[in-house]
């Protein structure tokens, strides 16, 4: 089932590239390709895409014609992300950059992604508002499975209801296809058998050796986003890795590299095979967070569950790209591809959100953090552009202190700079009275 989120990106392209069906469908298996390089390389992470920045590449997008010129602007973004990756991870200065941002940046910029992704599912003509029905029954699903507090007290004393826990959206995504089926909100599969044929001679025609290159300013105007990208994905190798230790000392029988710079150059060249043969509005990221954590999870379980941590990330995506030559799968999930894009994207927004707020630690980066975000989120092509100028000149305005150095103590503020404040005075207040 979980191929079909591979498949998810079809709608995508076919929108903001202007592709026909098969020659997406010959992007999806140059992806699938790139999928399975991580771990016949030594990456012990589940290999997907940079989730939380597709709604900030779509936004880029929106500003370049469908068509050649779209694919010509995502080219020149792939390829930046691919220098990025290399140079940094070559380098070893990753962990410095994401160091240097303002955590009001960074925390905004994440939260505005996730903004973005749920404004463009709820807008007039976005498809929640075409599809109601089976897509939000879907979210409400995938979401009481994956976050309900309520639903983790009953995974622990309920067999069934941890084995549903362990397929994470799966569950909702597939009542929802069934709703969608059912109400009609999506035609009924036209079930074919055979083998699928992605046209590769059609693909061609989107590849920038056939569009030609992007000008100065196209890559110019990439560069915001493109790092953008980057500091989401250095997040998602924290978290890959971080996942990796708690399941490593399990198992005395394999030590796993954690190789930072290693990862940096897979996720590098996947993007530039991305670039030059299947430009990707998901890009090429170093973590599929949900299906890297059930592959850890039964890793934990010993030799005779899973052979290696490779093995099991390998094997999930060769299973995957077998599968997209399945023509009887591929025709029965056609018609709900929407549905495994836009559950992606809510599900991405709800974690952008919850995720960006947890880091802000007082009330100055709050403020700044909420200005990016809607500033990030706006309907304008150029959002990330004023989103990473604006959030940098109100750090530099409000949140640094204004000498070199700590803050004085006598500096004096009627908003308290963190929650801990603000009760504490709450407090002394109480007992004054």
């Amino acid at each position: 089932i979980m191929f079909v989120v591979g498949l998810a990106m079809i709608p995508l392209l076919q929108k903001y590239l202007a592709m026909p069906y098969e020659a997406a469908l010959a992007f999806c298996v140059i992806a699938g390709i790139g999928y399975m390089l991580p771990a016949l390389l030594g990456v012990p992470l589940v290999p997907g895409w940079i989730t939380p920045a597709i709604p900030v590449v779509i936004l880029y997008l929106q500003g370049f014609e469908p068509g050649p010129e779209a694919v010509k602007a995502l080219f020149a973004l792939q390829l930046e992300v691919c220098i990025i990756f290399l140079f940094l991870g070559i380098t070893g200065l990753g962990n410095r950059l994401v160091t240097l941002i303002p955590n009001s940046l960074k925390s905004g910029i994440i939260i505005g992604a996730g903004i973005a992704a749920m404004m463009g599912e709820l807008k007039t003509g976005g498809r929640i508002d075409n599809t109601p029905i089976s897509l939000i029954i879907g979210s409400i699903v995938s979401a009481y499975v994956l976050f309900s507090l309520s639903f983790k007290s009953i995974v622990e004393k309920n067999s069934l209801a941890k084995k549903i826990s362990n397929f994470g959206m799966v569950p909702g995504m597939v009542l929802a296809m069934l709703v969608g089926w059912v109400v009609g909100e999506y035609p009924w599969p036209d079930v074919q058998w055979g083998i699928t044929q992605p046209d590769f001679g059609l693909m061609w025609d989107y590849l920038v050796f056939n569009t030609g290159m992007p000008d100065v300013n196209t890559f110019l105007l990439a560069i915001p986003t493109a790092l953008i990208a980057y500091v989401i994905a250095f997040g998602d190798i924290v978290v890959g890795f971080t996942l990796v230790k708690r399941v490593d000392h399990l198992r005395e029988d394999e030590k796993i590299e954690e190789g930072v710079t290693r990862v940096h150059l897979v996720t590098g060249i996947r993007n530039a095979m991305h670039a030059f043969f299947a430009p990707w509005p998901g890009l090429a990221g170093p973590l599929w967070t949900a299906a890297h954590a059930t592959v850890a999870e039964r890793y934990a379980l010993g030799r005779k569950a899973m052979d290696s941590i490779y093995s099991g990330g390998g094997t999930f995506w060769i299973t995957g790209f077998v599968a997209l030559f399945a023509l009887p799968l591929v025709s029965v999930f056609k018609p709900v591809l929407p549905i495994a894009l836009s559950l992606t994207l809510v599900l991405t927004a709800y974690i952008c959100i919850m995720v960006g707020m947890e880091e802000l630690k007082h009330s100055t980066e709050r403020g700044v953090a909420g200005i990016v975000a809607v500033t990030l989120a706006m309907p304008d092509p150029k959002s990330t552009v004023y989103a990473v100028v604006i959030g940098m000149v109100l750090y530099l305005l409000i949140e640094r202190p204004h000498r070199i150095g700590t803050r004085d103590d006598a500096d004096v503020s009627i908003i308290a700079d963190s929650t801990a404040e603000m009760e504490a005075a709450d407090t002394h207040g109480r007992h004054e009275r």
